[in-house]
C-alpha cells in the first residue's frame, strides 16, 4: 500500500532495476537501467514512459549528460548514448569488462564511467570518444563526482581521489573506515565531502580535506538494522542520494525503508514506510522536490520469488528533508563552547 504522497511509475522495468536518474533541469524526467536490458525514459509527472532503447545484456547504470541525451553501460561492456529527441542511439566506445558506473561531471564536461575491468575512463561528449583510461586498484563498484573531483569506490574498500583536470596522479588514496564492502559513495552538494555505505549497514560521512582538523570530524553510524523475535537483522545499504538544497541525504537498504539523515547534526530526521523489496536505488530530483526509488530485490538470497520491482516517485517536504535549525543552531553552539 502506497502513501497518498506518492505513486508507482507505470510500464516499469521486468527485471531488477540498476539505477534511477533525474534529468538535470527538471523534475518531469527520470531514466530508470535496468537488468531487464534496457534503459527507459519516463514523464514522472504524467505517470508515462516515453521511449526505451535497449542494450545488449542488462544495464548497470545511466545518466543524463544533458536534458536530451542519455549514457549507458552495463554487462555487454559497451557503452552508449541515446538521443532522447531522435531515439537514436551511438556506440561511444567499450570497456574490457562490464561497465559499473556512468557519471556526468559539468564542470569539467566529462562523462566517467567505471567499470570491473579495473579502469575508469573519461569520455568527451561533444565528439563523443574516449578522453583516457586510468587504472584502479580492483574492480569499480562505484564512484561519484565533487567539482572537478571524481571519488572511485573499489573493491578491498579502497578509495581514490583525483582530478579531473589533470588524471596524471592519484590526489588521495584511503582505506575505507567501515569493515566491510563498499556499496554506494555519493559526494555532497557543496562539494566537500562524501557519504560511503557498506553491505554491513553501515554510512560513513568523509571530507575531501586531508587536513587533520578536518579529518576528526569524519565519523560512521550504524542504520538499516530491524530486530525480529530478539534477533538483530543487518542489511545492506545499497543507494545514497543528496538532496541538492539542504545537503541532507537519503539512504536505500534490503531492509526496504528509506531513511533521511541530517549529516550536520548527526541525526535521522526520518524514516519512509516499508517497501516491498530491497531499495536499490534513489534518487532527488534536480528541486529536492521528489524522490525516485526504485524497490527492487537484489538477489540477497539467492533466486526466491519475491515482489515485483517497481519505481516509486515521492513527493517529498522540507519537514521530511530540511536540518532541523534549532539543532543546526545548538550544534553551531556546542562547537564554540568547545573550543574556548
Amino acid at each position: 500500500m502506497t502513501a497518498c504522497n506518492e505513486y508507482k511509475l507505470n510500464q516499469g522495468p521486468e527485471d531488477s532495476i540498476s539505477a534511477v536518474k533525474f534529468s538535470p533541469s527538471t523534475a518531469q524526467f527520470l531514466l530508470v537501467s535496468s537488468w531487464d536490458c534496457t534503459v527507459r525514459l519516463y514523464d514522472v509527472a504524467a505517470n508515462a514512459m516515453r521511449m526505451k532503447y535497449k542494450h545488449a545484456d542488462p544495464v548497470l547504470d545511466c545518466a543524463f549528460y544533458d536534458p536530451t541525451h542519455s549514457w549507458s553501460g552495463g554487462l555487454d561492456a559497451q557503452l552508449k548514448t541515446h538521443d532522447l529527441n531522435t531515439d537514436q542511439d551511438t556506440i561511444v566506445g567499450t570497456h574490457d569488462a562490464p561497465i559499473r558506473c556512468v557519471e556526468y561531471c559539468p564542470e569539467v564536461n566529462v562523462m566517467v564511467t567505471g567499470s570491473w575491468d579495473r579502469s575508469v575512463r573519461l569520455w568527451d561528449p561533444r565528439t563523443p570518444c574516449n578522453a583516457g583510461t586510468f587504472t584502479q586498484p580492483e574492480k569499480v563498484y562505484t564512484l561519484s563526482v565533487a567539482g572537478d573531483r571524481l571519488i572511485v569506490g573499489t573493491a578491498g574498500r579502497r578509495v581514490l581521489v583525483w582530478d579531473l583536470r589533470n588524471m596524471g596522479y592519484v590526489l588521495q588514496r584511503r582505506e575505507s573506515s567501515l569493515k566491510y564492502q563498499t556499496r554506494c559513495i555519493r559526494a555532497f552538494p557543496n562539494k566537500q565531502g562524501f557519504a560511503l555505505s557498506s553491505i554491513e549497514g553501515r554510512v560513513a560521512v568523509e571530507y575531501l580535506d586531508p587536513s587533520l582538523e578536518v579529518q576528526k570530524k569524519k565519523y560512521a553510524f550504524k542504520c538499516h538494522r530491524l530486530k525480529e523475535n530478539g534477533i538483530e537483522h543487518v542489511y545492506p545499504v545499497n543507494a545514497i542520494s543528496f538532496h541538492g538544497t539542504h545537503n541532507t541525504f537519503a539512504t536505500g537498504g534490503s531492509d526496504g525503508f528509506v531513511n533521511i539523515w541530517d549529516p550536520l547534526n548527526k541525526k535521522r530526521l526520518c524514516q519512509f514506510h516499508r517497501y516491498p523489496t530491497s531499495i536499490a536505488s534513489l534518487a532527488f530530483s534536480i528541486d529536492g522536490s521528489l524522490l525516485a526509488i526504485a524497490s527492487s530485490y537484489m538477489q540477497e538470497q539467492g533466486d526466491i520469488s519475491h515482489s515485483e520491482d517497481a519505481v516509486f516517485i515521492r513527493q517529498v517536504t522540507d519537514a521530511e528533508t530540511k536540518p532541523n535549525v534549532l539543532c543546526e543552531w545548538s550544534h553551531k553552539q556546542d562547537s564554540a563552547s568547545a573550543k574556548h
